[in-house]
Formats: structure tokens, sequence, C-alpha cells
């Protein structure tokens, strides 16, 4: 795991890479994690989990999940606090949900304050605006999100299994998140989807839509991914009052 800590942090943001489960890196991301740790003033943690296609599913979720529990039972010697807050992009969006989930499930922990979740992917069957986006070179095409999906799935045919696709999931019992999306994103549905199943299961979230938005769009060094960011820092300062 990488840390970007301020001296006397408030709480842990734990923070989940995008990249298709196939790219990226702990380390690559470095300045948006350091805004987060200014701006929130928590201790950011990143988690370099294995990559596909070498390293399939389950093995990017279980080292996820691996750094989140250790965080729980560790987070307060390490950081003297155990607020606990986590988020990611594209990929790490959907890793922030499964982990999210694992923990409710697997080590009954439900004491996240927060989920920024940013682009995310949740049904990997392929929702309908995965399909119906196509060719568009805009950032991310159809193709390229079932290229992904099959490096990271390669032998798994079902692909809507709650822990592969967590739109699938029973969400009761959750923490506030927000949702972040763009309308020129091909995993437009994925958010409204997730968003929506959030909200009925008694959980609260916010939805943030920005027209006009690829994937990605809050990497890119522009007015809206600057109104994008600050409400992301907003809502994690909210959550950790």
């Amino acid at each position: 795991m990488r840390v970007i800590a301020p001296a006397q942090p408030r709480g842990i943001y734990l923070h989940l890479h995008g990249g298709g489960w196939v790219l990226g890196g702990a380390d690559m991301q470095d300045p948006m994690l350091e805004r987060i740790a200014d701006n929130t003033r928590q201790a950011v943690v990143g988690v370099e989990y294995r990559l596909a296609p070498e390293h399939p599913y389950p093995a990017g979720p279980d080292d996820c999940e691996a750094a989140a529990a250790w965080l729980v039972q560790h987070g307060k010697k390490e950081f003297g606090t155990d607020a606990l807050t986590i988020g990611g992009e594209s990929a790490g969006g959907h890793l922030t949900a499964v982990t999210i989930l694992r923990m409710r499930v697997r080590h009954g922990y439900t004491g996240f304050r927060g989920a920024n979740i940013v682009y995310g992917a949740f049904d990997l069957s392929l929702t309908p605006s995965q399909r119906q986006f196509g060719n568009t070179r805009l950032v991310l095409r159809t193709i390229d999100m079932q290229q992904y999906y099959n490096a990271f799935l390669p032998t798994i045919t079902d692909r809507r299994v709650p822990d592969i696709s967590p739109l699938y999931f029973d969400l009761k019992n959750l923490c506030p998140a927000l949702f972040t999306v763009g309308t020129k994103d091909p995993l437009l549905d994925d958010t409204l989807f997730m968003h929506a199943r959030w909200i009925a299961a008694g959980n609260e979230a916010d939805l943030a839509i920005y027209p006009g938005g690829a994937h990605g769009f809050t990497l890119f060094p522009t007015d809206l991914s600057k109104s994008a960011t600050a409400k992301m820092d907003a809502f994690l300062n909210r959550v950790l009052d």
C-alpha cells in the first residue's frame, strides 16, 4: 500500500485505482491523492492490487479486501484514527463497491463513513449504455470494455454473479455514497442504476452527473473536472464531520 498522509490525519481514505483491472498502479495518481490528503486532511492509502490478465478475478478484489480488513484492524494504531472512507475511479469504482460489500458480508464491517464512487462499472455483463456506445473514440469504447472484462474474467461466463457485478448484490446497510459520472461515458447507466439501487436499499447517496463528461474526465485539467473534484472533497469532509 502507498501512503500519502498529513501530520495528524482526521481519517483514512482507501483508494482503489482504475485501469480496467489490467493497467495502472498505486503510484500513478499522486497529484490527485495529494489533493485529497490536503483538502480533507486524511491519510490516503492506495492499494497495489494484482492486475489481470496475469492475475485474473478474484486476485484484484481479494487484495483490496485484504487492504480494507488490515486498515480496519490496524488503522487506529498506524494513523491515530479509525474513521475510514473509500473510493476509486472506473475499475476502482467497481472495486470500491465490491470491497464495501465483501467487508459487510465476510467481516461484519459496516463502518465506512462514505464512498466516493467515480464512473464505476457495476454490471460486467454490459448495461444498455455500454452496449450502445459502440466505436465512438472517446476514451472508452464498447470493444475496450469487452476486452477488459475478458482479461479480468477469462473463464467466467456468468458475469452477473454479485461479487463480479455488484449491481446484483443485496445493497442494504451500506455507507453514504457520492456517485459521479459524465453524460458521454459508456458507463453512464452503471452509475444511474447503482445509485438508484443504493437509495432503494435504504442508504444515503448523492448523484452528480456532468454534461459532456467523458470517461475519466475528472483526471483532465478542465473546469468540469474542478467542479467534480470540489464536490468529492466536500462530500468526504461532510461524512467525516
